[in-house]
């Protein structure tokens, strides 16, 4: 079970990081960024598996690969934003958590443009 592992790292780093924060809030942040960073490459693989699922199930069902790709950036930009914004949290600058959330939303929407123009170009041809 992976994720008992990630959990229990976890566990163990955020005892670390509650430690180190009373006098080294520099080297906590470091402890929580690597720990992160961490944890995506242990599930680097498992997205990999997950991008060849969704690529199979386009060809299936005859999709643009546009749409995919365009998924999966929205995907990887929510992503990010939320990792990049925790850590912000942890280092007590919530403001600019917000920021980097908000840019997120904007980017997502700005991917997410042509997908909304395509369907209102479908609900377009199926009103009389």
């Amino acid at each position: 079970m992976e994720i008992l592992q990630i959990v229990g790292l976890g566990l163990i780093v955020a005892v670390f990081a509650v430690l180190l924060r009373e006098n080294r809030r520099e080297m906590a942040l470091f402890l929580g960024l690597g720990f992160g960073i961490l944890v995506f490459i242990l599930v680097l693989g498992k997205i990999g598996a997950i991008f060849t699922v969704f690529r199979d199930l386009t060809r299936r069902a005859h999709v643009d690969e546009l749409y995919l790709v365009t998924l999966l950036k929205i995907m990887g930009i929510a992503y990010i934003a939320e990792f990049g914004a925790q850590i912000c949290r942890d280092a007590g600058e919530g403001t600019i958590a917000s920021k980097i959330e908000l840019a997120g939303k904007i980017l997502i929407m700005i991917l997410a443009l042509p997908i909304f123009a395509a369907i209102l170009e479908v609900i377009i041809r199926l009103l009389p």
